[in-house]
């Protein structure tokens, strides 16, 4: 467990600082308006690679997927590395690209650890890893300033002190994902092949649609919201110390509250985490809405707002995941939903600007939270088909056979 929260927090760290120095590299070099195709760039490799990891799990257990991930996104860290110091922006994109695999790994980090406790304790074991993005979010951006700073002392870019960063972090991650065990603490049953269960009859089980529909609609959400913030703030004349603020508490809400959230998960089910999380969304798409352009405390306690509803659809969707599927399957289940989430999230971030630009905040906003009522309409109907269900186990009636049984 401890390789695993230290294996997410140092590639969580990477992909902020990378990101954050790939969108002022393509800025700088091709223009403002295509900034953004340095993290679109990594968006994309992680949801290719969550897809692309998850059937290596499937095949190869857990612990080859998590390290052939951050092997791979060490490799992108260096051409990043070199695309920046030569001034090339289709090959800093590339390993943009490939660093976005290694971000798959420690995305996919999150249910190995489910892996190594009893199912009454998954959810918290979820948010545990979750809530190492805390520690890379916070912890990566304070070393910007002392990484560039080196790389121009060293006759270097300055930026490119940010890539050298990601690959450190990125090679230390691979080796905390190699020291992860072979087995894992309760025995996971391998008795039935994941070649044996065909996608659409996956797809086709309530508590998987479920959290497909409901972590993309999140993802969509959160991020679309996001993306626009800054550009807003810096539109109606704000200082870069409220888009600091903003993006802070933004970040603090996505991920500081995990643990929480997945004991929500455990102790009260997956679904009613996702419809809280549904709900949350909701509220911080008003509270947005009210409060753009305002000087004020309201947007950053929106953004925060906004971040948390995020962290309890994905916490408890993922708890959806963890239970009631054949043990073999799970990683190729999991891959599936977190590409479809990663990738929906890659168009709201190319989308939200243009969006922006036409309609303004509040609009794009409102816009935005109205896309919940989608998961929440299946959720309910879910429900009305199926009766009331109550507990940690009652999300799904194959979470109480063995993982072994057929459908």
């Amino acid at each position: 467990m401890a390789m695993l929260f230290l294996g997410a927090a140092t590639v969580n760290a990477a992909m902020v600082v990378a990101g954050t120095a790939a969108t002022l590299v393509v800025a700088d070099r091709i223009g403002t308006a295509a900034g953004g195709l340095g993290s679109t760039a990594g968006v994309a490799g992680t949801a290719a690679g969550v897809l692309l990891l998850g059937r290596v799990m499937s095949r190869r257990g857990r612990r080859t997927g998590l390290r052939l991930g951050a092997l791979t996104g060490t490799v992108g860290a260096a051409v990043a590395t070199l695309g920046a110091a030569g001034g090339s922006v289709p090959v800093l994109l590339a390993g943009m690209l490939l660093l976005g695999v290694g971000n798959a790994a420690a995305q996919l980090a999150r249910y190995a650890a489910a892996d190594l406790v009893a199912a009454d304790r998954r959810g918290t074991a979820l948010g545990a890893v979750v809530w190492a993005g805390t520690v890379g979010a916070v912890g990566g951006p304070l070393l910007l300033d002392p990484v560039t700073g080196w790389a121009g002392r060293a006759g270097l870019p300055p930026l490119t002190g940010a890539f050298a960063l990601g690959f450190g972090c990125l090679a230390a991650a691979a080796v905390a994902f190699t020291l992860v065990s072979r087995r894992p603490a309760v025995r996971r049953d391998e008795a039935t092949p994941a070649t044996a269960w065909p996608v659409r009859a996956l797809l086709a089980r309530p508590d998987v649609r479920l959290a497909l529909v409901a972590m993309l609609t999140a993802q969509v959400v959160m991020t679309t919201v996001m993306t626009a913030a800054p550009l807003s703030l810096h539109d109606h004349g704000q200082s870069m110390g409220l888009v600091g603020l903003v993006v802070s508490t933004h970040t603090l809400g996505m991920f500081a509250f995990a643990p929480v959230s997945g004991w929500l998960a455990d102790r009260f089910g997956g679904r009613t985490v996702v419809a809280a999380g549904l709900a949350t969304l909701a509220l911080s798409a008003v509270l947005v809405a009210g409060t753009a352009g305002s000087p004020g405390p309201g947007l950053p306690v929106a953004l925060f707002v906004l971040g948390y509803g995020w962290n309890l659809v994905f916490v408890g969707g993922s708890a959806l995941l963890v239970r009631g599927l054949p043990d073999a399957v799970q990683p190729r289940v999991q891959g599936l939903v977190d590409g479809w989430s990663w990738a929906g999230g890659g168009v709201a971030t190319l989308a939200s600007t243009a969006v922006l630009g036409a309609a303004g905040y509040p609009p794009l906003a409102l816009g935005a939270g109205a896309l919940v009522l989608v998961p929440a309409a299946l959720a309910a109907a879910q429900r009305t088909r199926r009766g009331p269900a109550t507990g940690a186990g009652a999300e799904d009636p194959a979470a109480q056979r063995p993982a072994t049984t057929r459908p």
